[in-house]
C-alpha cells in the first residue's frame, strides 16, 4: 500500500503537513472540519503538495523531516525547488 506525505495550504496562509494512504479522502476529512485540530476553522484548505512514499514508516520519517523545514523551504518544496 502506498503512503503519501501531503501539505495543505490553509485559508489563513499557514501550511499543514501530514501523511495518509489516501490523499483525496484525507483532504475531504480536513475540509469537513473533522481532520486535524490545527486545520479546523482555517479553511478553505487546498492541497499544495503530495509526495509518494514507499510505506507508512517512510512517510512518517519524511513528515518529520518536512516539519523541520523553514516556511521558505516548504514553499520551495511546493514550488518544485526541492527540500
Amino acid at each position: 500500500m502506498a503512503y503519501w506525505l501531503y501539505i495543505l495550504r490553509c485559508g489563513d496562509g499557514t501550511l499543514y503537513t501530514g501523511t495518509t494512504d489516501d490523499v483525496a479522502r484525507r483532504l475531504a476529512v480536513h475540509q469537513s472540519g473533522k481532520g486535524a485540530k490545527y486545520t479546523r476553522g482555517r479553511g478553505p484548505l487546498t492541497l499544495a503538495y503530495q509526495e509518494a512514499c514507499a510505506d507508512k514508516s517512510a512517510a512518517l520519517r519524511r513528515e518529520i523531516a518536512v516539519k523541520k523545514l523553514t516556511r521558505a523551504e516548504k514553499l520551495a518544496l511546493i514550488e518544485g525547488g526541492g527540500g
